[in-house]
């Protein structure tokens, strides 16, 4: 599954896993036979069809913006030198395609990928699909030194008034898992403060949402369960999930929100609508699920079923797991009821996923089963680790298997949620052995308020779209290429090391659950521990001092200030654990 690319002499290459699609594509120079992006200075065009997908034309002004982002000009829609960017099917691919400019017939039964053929005269990007398409516009995006991270981590973007293109048809496979992207979780307060004094909303509202979508996509992902500690994705704004639907995101509700109802459309009227209980309030139940489905019925989103406790509890109680098995069944094939009532189609033709999480994996465990067209959801355990792996009995089941992992929990023993706290080399190595189980059709990562995990999600999409190419001889590579995205390449090395020692030592324990007995006083550990820290500290502010101005800001965001907060945490109960020593 490693990412290809076919230069003009049929060499074939594999692609280190961190880099664009097609490293050393792009190069800040014209010359003859090569694509000018930039020349002295002007951008070439984006053109795209008007009757194209809603996505595709964002994605082409997005473009068309990352041209001003480089060279100080935004992007044109029509010109001589110019990117034409659409779907397969779409009136001018059909067209470019019938003057024999580009051979689309390999796109045919395909998903998510795409056609980039360069000459001297045009850059032609025929996407299978909206999203392919989408994915191979952000790739000119990403030759061109536009990180997905220019907005949310504050990467610099290279200036450059020359830029230009190699001639050659690049491709890339389909994504290696069919849904890949994140939860944003225990939003409250980080995120819900930012968004107030951003949008001024209460909510995340489809402008907030727009910026995440396209993040995610620059980052090749397509799904994503939303907020919902306090927020309600859809009733908050009704124009988050047509946003969603037009950039080409699939939305999702987490494993504990059934049917395409948010927690809070349901907290918001508890009292007035009896409880969350099943047994006792079918009716109202019933008209709550009903009610999501129609609402979904017209999108792509991927439907939840099944059904946890009120707020995320547990639906049942030791010893009584064989009357919860019973009514879980009743509540699924209910719910399956109304999916086939409102869609009018059978329910096995419109995607679900049921998550065995916490205590719903012991159901599982016990014999409840869901029909073989539902992709079953697997889960770590909080901590990175996965709890269970399918057999070779259960791998071939239709609906298939996803995991559902976290970088951040709120929950028992003890929240994780202010900083990354994932070794690299673990989350690689739980990821490897989850798709080497065949788990393939959804990988969704709880990253909190997003801000402080920025490396996780950028590492947990890349194995997600391509699971193969990042293996353990060349998982530094991709520390490095992300680093050398966001600091310059001379500072790659260093700021790969300090990323790569700080997730190891944040690793050890959470600040949460660290006190001054964390780590034994006596032998020397604990001084050990907290010298490690400092030492870093020392280490990553040498390096922050050093930087050009501009990369200092996402330097500040994704090294520096992680490093320095654990070395104070560890610090400060160091100097606890010798007060008590001492007292």
């Amino acid at each position: 599954h490693a990412y290809l690319f076919f230069l003009a002499a049929c060499l074939l290459f594999t692609v280190p896993a961190a880099a664009p699609a097609h490293p050393g594509l792009a190069e800040r120079r014209s010359a003859p036979g090569r694509f000018s992006l930039v020349e002295k200075g002007v951008p070439a065009a984006v053109v795209t069809d008007p009757a194209d997908k809603r996505g595709v034309l964002i994605a082409a002004e997005t473009l068309r913006e990352d041209f001003a982002r480089v060279c100080g000009v935004k992007a044109p829609g029509q010109g001589a030198r110019a990117i034409y960017a659409g779907t397969k099917d779409s009136p001018l691919i059909k067209r470019l395609a019938a003057e024999g400019r580009i051979d689309i017939a390999s796109l045919n039964g395909q998903y998510e990928t795409y056609i980039l053929q360069v000459d001297g005269d045009a850059v032609i990007i025929a996407g299978a699909d909206m999203r392919g398409t989408i994915y191979g516009i952000y790739e000119i995006s990403e030759q061109m030194g536009v990180s997905p991270w220019y907005d949310w981590a504050d990467v610099p973007v290279p200036h450059s008034t020359d830029l230009s293109l190699a001639a050659g048809t690049y491709t890339v496979p389909q994504p290696g898992v069919r849904y890949r992207g994140i939860f944003l979780n225990d939003e409250d307060p980080c995120l819900t403060s930012w968004v107030e004094n951003t949008y001024g909303t209460y909510y995340g509202d489809h402008r907030f949402y727009a910026r995440v979508f396209e993040l995610l996509l620059r980052l090749r992902a397509n799904f994503m369960w939303p907020a919902m500690w306090d927020w309600a994705f859809y009733a908050d704004d009704p124009e988050n999930s047509r946003t969603a639907n037009e950039m080409g995101i699939i939305m999702g509700t987490s494993h504990h929100e059934p049917m395409a109802r948010n927690h809070q459309e349901w907290a918001r009227r508890r009292g007035a609508s009896g409880p969350w209980d099943y047994t006792a309030n079918k009716k109202v139940l019933t008209q709550f699920f009903t009610e999501g489905i129609e609402r979904a019925k017209d999108t792509e989103d991927l439907i939840t079923i099944g059904m946890r406790g009120d707020g995320d509890a547990s639906l049942g109680k030791l010893g009584e797991e064989a009357a919860y098995i019973k009514l879980l069944e009743t509540i699924i094939k209910d719910q399956r009821k109304i999916i086939r009532k409102v869609t009018g189609r059978p329910a096995e033709e419109r995607p679900q996923v049921w998550a065995l999480y916490k205590e719903v994996q012991q159901y599982y465990d016990l014999g409840l089963r869901v029909p073989d067209d539902v992709t079953i959801l697997l889960s770590d355990d909080n901590w990175g680790d996965v709890r269970k792996l399918p057999t070779a009995a259960e791998r071939a089941r239709k609906g298939g298997w996803g995991l559902y992992y976290h970088v951040d929990y709120v929950g028992a023993p003890r929240n994780s949620k202010w900083l990354n706290v994932t070794p690299i080399q673990n989350m690689w190595e739980q990821l490897q052995l989850t798709w080497a189980y065949g788990v393939d059709k959804i990988w969704v990562l709880n990253v909190g308020d997003l801000k402080p995990m920025e490396y996780p999600i950028d590492l947990f999409l890349a194995m997600a779209r391509n699971p193969e190419a990042i293996t353990v001889e060349n998982l530094p590579d991709h520390t490095r290429a992300f680093c050398s995205a966001a600091f310059g390449e001379d500072q790659a090395d260093e700021a790969a090391r300090i990323l790569n020692l700080y997730c190891k030592y944040s690793g050890r324990t959470t600040a949460e659950m660290m006190d001054s007995r964390t780590y034994d006083l006596p032998s020397g550990e604990f001084r050990q521990v907290r010298d490690d820290f400092v030492r870093l500290e020392a280490e990553a502010l040498r390096q922050f001092l050093s930087l050009k101005p501009e990369y200092k800001d996402a330097y500040r965001e994704l090294i520096l200030f992680p490093v320095q907060a654990l070395a104070n945490i560890y610090e400060m109960y160091y100097a606890q654990a010798m007060n008590l020593a001492l007292a």
